[in-house]
């Protein structure tokens, strides 16, 4: 089989391809659960993930592992892992808690301090948004690159927390999709969303303009080393989602 043919002794020697190979399978697997692929309460057998993704199984165990911390998934001793069904409750809950985690980090990264390597680096990357921002196209590659620039820019501020519970406790909170726009891809979603608003854009949308906003004025209060603005800055930001879904949702 293909994932027993790459166990080999140098790949479990290196932890740090380890790391990335588990990082890997991780996203790939958020990726395709979040969005229905793998349908709620199907069994997650590692021997056929490892084989599908083409990796060895030791990291499909890790990332199993860590889908249960997120909630994703659920472990019991006769059946293993299974996906768990996600509700549009389930959603907000999580957006409340991580409004508030993000938050702390916010306020912790400027009490801590950051290094310069670090500012600019959040710097660049708001600029890399901007710059999708101002071109004014949408497409699902478009959307899918500023989305993947977005995660880096809010993990790159829960890094300079320098707060390990606090990260591990952030990373739990993802049971919704940081990839794409929760209202066109998550199916727990979607299905309480009129079709008008789980069509893809040609421009780039009102909600994303203004999350760009938003991380302007973050990264702005922590230059200005104001902790308690940039906290409240961000805990707006994340509780935006919840807000817009909460706009166009027919929740029955």
């Amino acid at each position: 089989m293909v994932g027993q043919a790459n166990e080999g002794p140098e790949v479990l020697a290196d932890p740090q391809h380890a790391e990335m190979t588990t990082h890997t399978v991780l996203s790939k697997l958020r990726e395709l659960i979040v969005t229905g692929k793998i349908a709620p309460d199907t069994r997650l057998r590692a021997e056929a993930l490892a084989e599908q993704l083409d990796v060895s199984r030791t990291p499909v165990r890790s990332a199993l592992a860590l889908l249960s911390a997120e909630g994703l998934v659920s472990y019991s001793v006769n059946r293993g892992y299974t996906v768990r069904p996600v509700t549009i409750r389930d959603i907000f809950d999580s957006i409340d808690v991580r409004a508030t985690l993000e938050a702390l980090a916010c306020q912790q990264s400027v009490e801590r301090g950051w290094s310069e390597q670090d500012l600019d680096q959040l710097a660049n990357l708001s600029r890399q948004l901007r710059a999708i921002v101002d071109k004014g196209e949408w497409s699902e590659t478009i959307e899918r690159e500023w989305y993947e620039i977005n995660r880096l820019f809010h993990r790159l501020i829960d890094r300079a927390a320098q707060n390990a519970v606090l990260r591990n406790t952030i990373r739990m909170t993802l049971i919704y999709p940081v990839l794409g726009d929760v209202a066109r891809i998550c199916p727990s979603v979607a299905a309480h969303v009129p079709q008008r608003y789980r069509q893809l854009s040609a421009t780039v949308p009102d909600h994303i303009r203004e999350s760009q906003l938003d991380h302007e004025r973050v990264l702005e209060a922590i230059r200005a080393g104001d902790g308690i603005e940039a906290a409240r800055l961000m805990s707006a930001h994340v509780l935006a989602t919840k807000a817009r879904l909460h706009a166009i949702a027919t929740l029955r």
